[in-house]
């Protein structure tokens, strides 16, 4: 288990300390903020989710078609964390396919309601049900839908005939490379020819987008099934062998191909806003695979703090330029002060509910459930004494993550509670300020840019109690 899982020690008092929350702007003062950084970064006050950019949050999307054209329903993970989930989510967007959205929980994240059980025995996502028939296994799903949605005129073709022995092929590669994965990552035994093997997959994978002269892609007509069959798992494998095994895929110029495979999936508004991000994946993947072995490398260990926020830079301010050149790289232009907004937002649009939510770091009450994930945590419940006192933190931190300046580091944030909170009070907030640094997810909350400051942020007001 990784230090950021570690359990901490936890101080209780029943009494709190009042805290001075002059210094923090309230919630409707940060609102009007926020509104006039919209403007000028040219983001709508209000975001349609049925018509407009991908969206974890969507429930439903009409993609401009009437209720009545919808015949999809799409039952997938909750928190955007299933690869296989991710698969059918992409090539619907990609194919702009009107459907609806019901979220369950995937088992090592709490139960899955009966009413799913009743119609699913298994339990296993993705499922889809079209035209009232309902399909479970996400390879089936991806065949039914490019078969039932094959009007080109309306729903783009992601497997195009001619190249169909190709895409067969490279389906066949896909799942050699990620048999390959799974026996490093969950093993213990003979690191280095389990390294060995994966690279030569890699390199043949490589190989074969380097054979695609027209296309940064898998085929030579462009964007297909081929790479969203590969997206979920390239983006997981570059986050887990860099954070348990020391190799770096994304961005290391070994593999100069998949980098530009990397640049123009990050860059299709789909799957930017769909991708999670290193530090998200190494903590949902354990759960879900059983297990990941760490080779206890020099890199392995460094890379391991980095991801973690750990080493004293990723998550402490001033950050570090995001680019290409990141250990987690970013293939797009970093704009800090559109990230800042972006996380600023999540937190004005819930603040209540998320302050609460962090006070579960100072409950001295153990979960009376526990689930298998670490990091989640849904029958915790929060200490009450302390919402007042986080409230007034996550203030703070809103109002850093909206200034203007182009400062690196935020000023005037000494004293983030006032002078006379007790150190316990001080205590009680930072590790709430802690557990909720650790749950910001990806992409079910924001970005990894947005993420990335956010984070930071809240490292810096923990400092500052």
């Amino acid at each position: 288990m990784s230090s950021t899982s570690s359990k901490k020690k936890r101080i209780t008092n029943a009494t709190v300390v009042e805290v001075d929350g002059s210094n923090a702007p309230s919630w409707k003062d940060l609102e009007r903020i926020a509104t006039d950084l919209k403007k000028k970064h040219d983001i709508p006050e209000t975001i349609d989710l049925e018509a407009g950019p991908t969206s974890p949050k969507c429930l439903k999307r009409t993609f401009g078609k009437t209720d009545e054209e919808i015949r999809v329903h799409f039952y997938r993970d909750h928190a955007g964390w299933c690869p296989y989930c991710e698969t059918v989510w992409l090539l619907l967007e990609e194919k702009r396919i009107p459907y609806t959205v019901e979220k369950i929980n995937m088992r090592c994240y709490g139960d899955k309601p009966q009413s799913f059980l009743k119609n699913v025995p298994s339990g296993m996502l993705p499922v889809v049900v079209i035209d009232g028939v309902l399909m479970t296994e996400s390879a089936v799903i991806q065949e039914a839908l490019e078969t039932k949605f094959s009007d080109v005129a309306s729903y783009p073709a992601m497997l195009p005939p001619n190249e169909s022995s190709e895409a067969q092929t490279l389906f066949r590669l896909e799942r050699k490379l990620f048999s390959n994965w799974m026996q490093w990552l969950t093993g213990n035994w003979n690191d280095a020819a389990s390294r060995a093997t994966f690279c030569e997959t890699l390199d043949e994978v490589d190989l074969r987008l380097s054979e695609t002269v027209d296309s940064p892609y898998f085929l030579n007509s462009g964007f297909s099934l081929v790479d969203i069959k590969f997206a979920p798992f390239l983006e997981r494998m570059a986050a887990s062998l860099l954070y348990y095994k020391g190799l770096r895929i994304e961005g290391s110029k070994r593999w100069p191909h998949i980098d530009n495979w990397f640049a123009n999936m990050s860059n299709r508004p789909t799957f930017r806003m769909i991708r999670s991000d290193y530090f998200t994946h190494v903590h949902d993947l354990p759960p879900q695979l059983g297990g990941c072995v760490e080779n206890n490398t020099q890199e392995q260990i460094d890379a391991m703090s980095a991801i973690n926020g750990r080493d004293g830079k990723s998550w402490q301010l001033p950050l570090p330029p995001l680019n290409e050149s990141s250990l987690e790289p970013l293939w797009e232009k970093e704009n800090p002060e559109r990230d800042r907004l972006e996380a600023a937002i999540q937190l004005l649009s819930n603040y209540e509910n998320v302050s609460r939510f962090a006070c579960r770091g100072a409950s001295a009450t153990p979960s009376k459930k526990r689930v298998s994930a670490p990091l989640s945590d849904p029958f915790a419940t929060p200490n009450e004494d302390y919402v007042e006192a986080v409230d007034v933190a996550l203030r703070t931190v809103a109002a850093m993550l909206l200034r203007t300046d182009n400062s690196d580091i935020p000023q005037g944030c000494e004293n983030v509670l006032g002078t006379n909170a007790s150190q316990v009070t001080k205590k009680n907030v930072s590790l709430s300020l802690e557990y909720l640094r650790d749950r910001v997810g990806v992409p079910r909350d924001m970005r990894m840019p947005a993420a990335r400051q956010l984070r930071s942020h809240l490292n810096f007001a923990i400092s500052h109690l």
